[in-house]
């Protein structure tokens, strides 16, 4: 992360992050709009995960995946553009803390399983009410323990 740190460190010094950290409005609104986001995306993914399971087989998987899919794409981009404003409050320490690189690690698989899972499944969804296969279980699987480890690791952020 060492070639991260001068950048970082820039940006806690620019006037945005000035703003974030001394501005009595803007840090706490991006903190509540980051949870909002978390909100979001935890409760859309997981519903549609839990669904994804055999849970709730009354409703077809294509439309809990057509409905809940949109909620958890727009969290994760409230989440994207909160995280960079708190980041930049305290960006210098924050670039060293294990947590925030587990954070952002956890984060990267998250979208990358996401991808993977719509590349590989997104066209045989509704053979999923009948039968989900196992591959396809696992990823779901990894999903909310890598969702959940996000979270985590971001909320234990403010303890470290």
């Amino acid at each position: 992360m060492e070639f991260i740190l001068p950048w970082a460190e820039r940006l806690e010094a620019s006037p945005f992050g000035a703003l974030m950290r001394e501005s009595a409005l803007f840090y706490p609104t991006a903190n509540l709009l980051h949870l909002l986001g978390l909100v979001m995306l935890l409760g859309s993914m997981l519903l549609l995960d839990l669904r994804l399971l055999g849970l709730a087989r009354e409703v077809p998987v294509q439309e809990a995946s057509r409905r809940l899919t949109p909620i958890g794409i727009a969290g994760l981009l409230i989440q994207l553009v909160t995280g960079f404003c708190l980041f930049a409050a305290d960006a210098g320490p924050l670039t060293g803390n294990w947590l925030l690189q587990l954070k952002l690690a956890l984060v990267g698989v998250g979208i990358a399983n996401a991808l993977l899972f719509r590349a590989c499944w997104a066209r045989r969804l509704a053979d999923w009410d009948l039968r989900p296969p196992l591959a396809g279980r696992l990823q779901v699987a990894l999903s909310i323990l890598t969702w959940c480890g996000v979270m985590s690791a971001g909320r234990l952020l403010a303890y470290v």
